[in-house]
């Protein structure tokens, strides 16, 4: 680790140890940890006695032991930050901006590699060190004023983030329909973009100071004075860049969820809730245990199938074993259009004699049926219904999941994402988990998605309200909230529970130390957290989302739209008599991974709705990602000591 570094040439350099310093990003803590090196490094070069630069072991000349030490703190740099200037930052490629400053960070950049292959050339054992001369044209080229010098660099990047508000204007390409899209949250976009920014700002520091260093060490100058009014310009614009990243943030999301897939594909971007309210047609006098056809169809709102009258179209179908709901009379005589018995359906379309048609007439695989309604002694007509059937069992997955997902916390795991996923006909909200690292860093070796519960709603001792909820016409709500984790905590777990008749999301938090990137106590001080509100509540009640004439959603060529907000619900139903027969359970699941391209610790996470006129649009996961902007400070040696007082 980069404290480990700095740790052994705070000895080498007579370091009595570090001061304390608050809760830092990464960033900060290493620009805080080379400003303590820096002033060690030129007490050493002060010295008259080279001695301290020399390793007896090695014989080692002052200039190549004092790269050496810039070298040890470039491959921490390198380690903790690894990518390119770009990764994390596609969205932005856009923004004029941003453009030009990373025409500048670029220049830097370059001219830092070449400051590395150096500092290579000169420590590799074995290798004689360059010439003195080579050593001056470094110093010299890394010091020069010109128009692609890294002061004047610098310079610019400070106008770009002050005067061309730099930080805004990448806010403003992560806002509105491109949120979604962003493969993170805003706050992330403004956190990498600052990280990007800062590293390269102390990068270049670091060259500018090595060369004053060395040309001291040369006898070349005494360059104490051009020293320190570079450190106190650096102060200058890092106060500045943080102030703007800051009040940038403050504006931003952190949430971050997934836009529709460029093909909707069953099973891997949308799974569905099946048959849960579906399309049904049954004759009246089924519909009633005396066989008689005395009422009409609107007369049955809550009732069952009783029998199967002189074997006549019921016979024809599947028959509705459950609760038949809602019934209506559209017309007396139909040609059904049966569906195919691998699909979800009954049936393809339903076109009456007076020429309604219920569903899509696109062509009829297994041919029409010819229903007719009949009268009985004249006095009675024994119509088909249109009804909803409401029928647990082997073709309906209506399932989900209740027991916790909670991440590895004895092993300092959290959660990093969430997607919804089925397993058994179970419907599952899965975690991915990765361990906790310090300053908000998640260890990548260790991200897996953690394997959900292998159970079957058949097997001994799983039980309905406990182990899973089952979906029925009395109980099919399911509430939509954002929730957010306390202070100085992170999320590590979900779980559904019912409240009532509804399906109720919450989320495990557990405390931690930003700093040392530790779980506190995670099995005792970990809780549950929720939004309890009902729409039953007197003050504030919890509010329904309508879905108006909902067809398929993967029918709809419009993109999906949030729709939704916290503090409300959704109920399951069928799609549209008219556009779909009512054959189909809207929502579907959304079922794309919400996980962002850079894993980072949650704050917490909701559930929400998308979706477009007469769509059943989706139901989804968002996150929630860490506010990293308390922990963005520019802090200098001289600030420690304030606040170590």
């Amino acid at each position: 680790m980069h404290t480990t570094v700095l740790f052994l040439l705070a000895l080498a350099c007579g370091a009595q140890g570090f001061l304390r310093t608050p809760k830092i990003s990464r960033i900060d803590g290493l620009r805080l940890e080379f400003l303590q090196s820096e002033e060690m490094l030129w007490d050493m070069v002060f010295d008259d006695s080279d001695d301290n630069l020399v390793k007896p072991s090695t014989g080692e000349n002052p200039e190549v032991g004092l790269i050496r030490k810039f070298q040890q703190f470039g491959d921490v740099l390198q380690k903790e930050f690894p990518h390119d200037l770009t990764y994390g930052l596609e969205t932005i490629e856009n923004v004029y901006v941003w453009a030009k400053t990373y025409a500048e960070l670029r220049g830097v950049y370059a001219l830092y590699e070449s400051f590395r292959r150096f500092q290579i050339l000169q420590t590799t054992p074995g290798r004689v060190p360059s010439p003195k001369q080579a050593w001056l044209d470094l110093a010299h080229t890394l010091l020069q004023t010109g128009k692609s010098s890294v002061m004047q660099a610098q310079t610019s990047i400070t106008d770009f983030i002050t005067s061309e508000r730099l930080y805004d204007e990448a806010l403003k390409e992560t806002q509105g329909d491109m949120l979604c899209s962003t493969n993170q949250s805003a706050q992330q976009m403004l956190y990498n973009l600052y990280n990007t920014i800062e590293l390269t700002e102390l990068k270049g520091y670091m060259m500018m100071q090595f060369s004053y260093m060395l040309l001291k060490l040369y006898n070349q100058g005494n360059y104490t004075k051009e020293a320190q009014l570079m450190r106190d310009r650096y102060e200058e614009r890092t106060v500045q860049s943080v102030q703007a990243v800051k009040k940038a943030m403050e504006r931003s999301s952190r949430e971050f969820w997934k836009c529709d897939p460029p093909k909707h594909i069953p099973g891997d971007t949308y799974i569905e809730v099946t048959q849960l309210l579906q399309g049904y047609v049954q004759n009246e006098v089924d519909l009633n245990p005396k066989g008689t056809c005395s009422e009409t169809c609107a007369e049955y709102t809550y009732t069952k199938s009783h029998s199967c009258y002189k074997n006549l179209y019921c016979r024809q179908q599947r028959r509705c074993n459950g609760k038949i709901i809602n019934c209506r009379y559209i017309d007396s005589d139909m040609w059904v259009c049966p569906a195919d018995s691998v699909t979800n359906r009954r049936y393809e379309y339903i076109e009456y004699e007076n020429g309604r048609v219920l569903g899509r007439k696109q062509g009829c695989q297994k041919g029409t049926v010819k229903v007719d309604s009949w009268w009985r002694w004249l006095f009675w007509h024994c119509s088909y219904c249109f009804c909803l059937c409401d029928e647990q069992g082997v073709y309906s997955d209506r399932y989900f999941n209740m027991r916790s997902a909670v991440a590895d916390i004895a092993n300092n795991r959290v959660v990093t994402g969430l997607r919804f996923t089925k397993k058994n006909r179970i419907i599952h909200l899965q975690i991915q988990e990765g361990k906790l690292l310090p300053h908000g860093g998640i260890d990548s070796s260790t991200i897996r998605w953690v394997p959900v519960e292998d159970y079957k709603i058949t097997d001994r001792y799983i039980y309905n309200g406990q182990d899973y909820h089952t979906l029925t016409w009395e109980q099919r709500s399911i509430d939509l909230d954002d929730l957010i984790a306390d202070d100085q905590h992170v999320m590590t777990g979900v779980r559904f529970k019912k409240i009532g008749t509804h399906l109720n999301f919450e989320i495990y938090i557990t405390p931690f130390d930003f700093e040392k990137g530790q779980l506190l106590e995670p099995a005792y001080r970990s809780i549950w957290k929720d939004n309890s509100n009902t729409d039953a509540s007197t003050h504030n009640p919890r509010t329904q989302v309508y879905l108006s004439d909902p067809d398929i959603p993967t029918r709809i060529p419009r993109a999906s739209r949030l729709d939704s907000k916290t503090d409300q619900y959704i109920d399951f139903t069928h799609t549209d008599m008219n556009r779909d027969a009512a054959q189909t359970t809207v929502p579907f699941l959304d079922a794309q991974p919400v996980v962002p391209k850079m894993a980072v610790p949650l704050a917490g996470a909701g559930l929400y709705h998308k979706g477009s006129k007469n769509s059943g649009g989706f139901i989804a996961p968002k996150i929630v990602t860490y506010d990293y902007s308390q922990h963005l400070h520019p802090i200098f040696p001289k600030d420690e000591l304030e606040i170590n007082k």
